[in-house]
């Protein structure tokens, strides 16, 4: 069984990552506002009717700002940790509220979401592994660096959405105030260029076919910087780098009998069937 899984924006300015199939599908945090979000996916023949529930990685406001009013609209159920909720200042209807844990899975139709913990300077973060019965994509952003949490859930990933956040030389060098510059690249902060990479050549599946470089900074990356540190590593992997400014592509993930997954651009046209 496959699933359709794009980026609608990944950066400090808004995250919001798609995964679904031909029947439902979830929103991995809701940055955008609810009608950027609306028409983002509508250029992508993606339509909210097929999104059932909302997942929310940390309170910071870029993964947060358009729950109220997504919600607002949809009225979509919210899964969310009760300290991440208690910190985010979220209005949403209580009956729409549902708290998760650490690696218990969580099934929104045939789809199954899996929370699981991660370093970062938030509250409660986490992030997840979305599945069904054979492809599994990961959300993996927002990490002060690859705990085993985070490696366990790396090594069974058809699919990942990974953070790339910053070049180590473009901080040092750059002009954050020394503080900001501690926080990014501690273990509660993001993960760098380097680290991404480590953690791809070391603990990558044999399946995994689809790896999309997100959270890229602003002040402290450059797409170009990322794409030369990976692509000579690649192999049999697609890489790309998800944009602040726009959605990606929607890709179609597909994993055959021996779990060995294909990655289909679908063209727009294809995807108003779904």
């Amino acid at each position: 069984m496959s699933l359709f899984i794009c980026s609608i924006n990944s950066g400090s300015n808004a995250n919001c990552y798609y995964v679904g199939n031909h029947n439902e599908a979830v929103l991995i945090d809701a940055g955008l506002s609810c009608r950027e979000t609306e028409k983002r996916m509508k250029l992508l023949g993606l339509t909210m009717d097929k999104v059932k529930a909302i997942f929310v990685s940390h309170e910071h406001t870029d993964h947060i700002n358009g729950i109220n009013s997504i919600c607002k609209k949809y009225k979509l159920p919210v899964y969310i940790t009760a300290s991440t909720h208690k910190q985010s200042g979220l209005y949403i209807q209580q009956e729409l509220i549902h708290h998760f844990e650490h690696n218990k899975p969580v099934a929104t139709g045939s789809l199954t979401v899996t929370p699981f913990t991660k370093y970062h300077d938030a509250t409660d973060p986490y992030s997840f592994l979305v599945s069904n019965e054979s492809v599994n994509v990961g959300i993996i952003t927002d990490i002060g660096h690859a705990c085993k949490e985070v490696i366990k859930a790396f090594k069974k990933c058809d699919a990942v959405f990974l953070e790339s956040n910053y070049c180590e030389d473009m901080l040092v060098n750059g002009s954050y105030p020394y503080h900001l510059k501690k926080r990014i690249s501690s273990d509660l902060g993001h993960l760098s260029n380097k680290q991404a990479l480590e953690l791809f050549l070391r603990h990558k599946s044999k399946h995994l076919q689809l790896l999309i470089l997100s959270h890229l900074s602003q002040n402290n990356n450059k797409p170009e910087i990322v794409e030369s540190l990976f692509k000579p590593h690649a192999g049999n992997v697609k890489i790309l780098v998800a944009s602040r400014y726009a959605a990606s592509e929607v890709f179609y993930v597909e994993a055959n009998g021996k779990h060995t997954p294909t990655i289909r651009k679908k063209p727009v046209e294809q995807l108003k069937l779904f």
